[in-house]
């Protein structure tokens, strides 16, 4: 009757943690989709909101820390149970992440506010943003699920944001060539861009930290990456 009892009382403290989980997802990914809309609008007081409500996000992941923490301390999981309360750790981090991403663009959409950006094709740069924001809820059920088989196939979406990167990057590059007046607003919509590429690989990792709850090991094959991305500097 008391192993019922700690083992209900785990998965009551796990649900908790998991609602916390949810929560901040929910956040990041309001904050980054309302990111891309302000990239888009370059509305300078709906783009200091996002900016603001970035210290919610850090202060749900400072919560959730804690009381992983707690609840390794006081129930001492087995393994298997252990490896949850180390996903819920990681993955908040990786989300608290995504609302720095989103932080970060729209700071670079209020300096584009100023500069213009009318000569820098941006047409890929939404279409970017709604792709790697899918990712992210998918993966973020799939992880509330558990289901590993949903988050393998979720991985390997990220090559189409890379290529999607890697096009967009070539584009401005040109652009920007073309009309070196357009240097440093381009600049900045490369350091978007890579922003948005860079949610993507955080979506992948959850994904991939799914796979390690359930099975209890990573995967063994690494996740496809664009070619033509590698050839590419870093922004």
């Amino acid at each position: 009757m008391e192993s019922k009892h700690i083992v209900s009382a785990f998965d009551d403290d796990l649900n908790k943690l998991n609602k916390k989980i949810r929560n901040l997802g929910d956040l990041a990914i309001s904050q980054f989709t309302k990111a891309i809309d302000g990239l888009a609008t370059l509305d300078s007081k709906f783009l200091d909101a996002i900016i603001s409500k970035d210290q919610e996000l850090d202060d749900l992941e400072v919560e959730i820390n804690d009381s992983a923490f707690e609840l390794i301390s006081l129930r001492s999981p087995v393994i298997s149970d252990l490896r949850r309360v180390i996903s819920a750790i990681k993955i908040s981090s990786t989300l608290e992440r995504v609302g720095d991403y989103a932080k970060n663009i729209a700071k670079r959409s209020k300096i584009l506010l100023t500069q213009g950006n009318d000569s820098i094709p941006g047409v890929n740069i939404g279409r970017m943003g709604s792709l790697a924001e899918n990712m992210l809820s998918e993966v973020l059920k799939a992880y509330l699920d558990e289901d590993a088989e949903r988050a393998v196939k979720l991985r390997d979406r990220d090559l189409e944001i890379d290529y999607m990167y890697t096009a967009f990057y070539n584009e401005v590059l040109a652009a920007m060539t073309r009309n070196p007046s357009q240097v440093s607003s381009g600049a900045h919509l490369l350091f978007i861009a890579k922003n948005i590429e860079r949610i993507g690989d955080h979506a992948t990792g959850i994904a991939e930290q799914v796979y390690f709850q359930v099975h209890g090991k990573m995967l063994e094959d690494d996740r496809p990456k664009s070619d033509l991305l590698t050839k590419t500097s870093e922004v």
